[in-house]
């Protein structure tokens, strides 16, 4: 049977996409899951971008229960980041969630990305003509803001730094927050319970010293914020994006040379605290800024989720093993380049 051809106000209508950046644990895929949850009927489909082999963050939002948002349109893209891999990526990313026919695309992208090169492919005749960027929101850490920094752990960044004479430029980690904040349409300061008065407006003042404009930001809590704040903002982001200055405009290209990362394949576990020690002690020890996965649990029916970022770190459980899956864990470790990974593998397994 032949489906029936699409009207010409339908062709014509480009689907929204809400582009959501932000570096690395600062809250990106608990928005995007609080999102899918409270839609309000509207059809929303994701593309996942990650640093590392394992799909962490696509698992997360798959199986969230959500009529409106079936496990196929959630399309993950692992080890890369798309402002890299547009052509080879991006493009039939997004021709198969179009075939879903959704209301808006939420693309989350890797915590390493820089969002303008992702913006500018709206711009190719082939990708306009269908999708429109409604908007860039840039997802930052704000107990990490209130203290003076972007990642969990710079002390070992800065002791690398003096030790190196040939190290004078730009943190590569303060590059990309900030080129991620000067793109933004909308700021989100999440962890808002982990911050008093005093500390949430030194963060929000990070933030405001990094905007070329006037940007609103939304300091929150769990992901928590109204849907309607983020989506429907109509601003045609790829139709300015080029005049949105960043450090890596007069670069060809982007890499992340600065940042490496390896996955830690994990038994089952006796003591899920016992986990989440070892891991916040192999952030301390080994220039680890981002932890994320999965463990199974001696005797407990449900997968353990993992995230740390530098020493802090969470773990609840998510969901039930499936009865044909294998109680194997797996955790994505992303440090700064050169980062000891034998120490950190080492300290992590116990």
């Amino acid at each position: 049977m032949t489906a029936p051809a699409p009207s010409a106000s339908a062709s014509l209508a480009r689907v929204p996409c809400t582009i959501v950046t932000g570096f690395l644990g600062a809250g990106k895929t608990t928005l995007i899951r609080h999102m899918l949850e409270n839609a309000g009927g509207k059809r929303l489909a994701v593309i996942v971008n990650e640093f590392g082999d394992v799909g962490i963050d696509g698992e997360i939002l798959r199986g969230c229960g959500v009529a409106t948002c079936a496990d196929e349109d959630i399309v993950e893209l692992a080890n890369g980041c798309l402002c890299c891999t547009v052509a080879d990526d991006f493009v039939p990313a997004l021709d198969k969630i179009l075939a879903r026919a959704p209301d808006h695309i939420l693309i989350e992208t890797s915590g390493l990305a820089l969002p303008k090169p992702l913006v500018q492919a709206f711009q190719w005749p082939a990708v306009k003509s269908r999708v429109t960027v409604d908007g860039v929101v840039a997802v930052v850490d704000g107990p990490a803001l209130a203290e003076g920094r972007v990642a969990s752990d710079h002390d070992a960044l800065d002791a690398q730094r003096a030790a190196d004479a040939s190290l004078d430029h730009e943190d590569p980690v303060e590059e990309v927050f900030e080129d991620q904040i000067a793109c933004a349409d909308l700021v989100i300061i999440t962890k808002g319970d982990l911050i008093d008065a005093a500390a949430a407006q030194i963060a929000g003042a990070r933030v405001a010293a990094h905007l070329p404009r006037a940007v609103k930001v939304l300091t929150i809590t769990n992901g928590k914020v109204d849907p309607a704040a983020l989506l429907g903002l109509g601003l045609a982001v790829e139709d300015q994006i080029d005049a949105r200055r960043t450090h890596h405009d007069d670069e060809e290209g982007h890499d992340h040379d600065d940042f490496d990362s390896m996955v830690v394949a994990l038994p089952e576990i006796a003591d899920a605290a016992a986990l989440a020690d070892r891991v916040a002690r192999a952030a301390a020890a080994a220039d680890v800024l981002r932890v994320k996965g999965f463990a199974a649990v001696e005797n407990k029916p449900l997968r353990l989720l993992v995230q740390g970022v530098g020493e802090r770190v969470s773990h609840h459980f998510d969901r039930p093993w499936g009865a044909s899956e294998a109680r194997r864990g797996a955790l994505v470790v992303i440090g700064l380049k050169g980062f000891d990974r034998a120490a950190a593998q080492r300290t992590i397994l116990g």
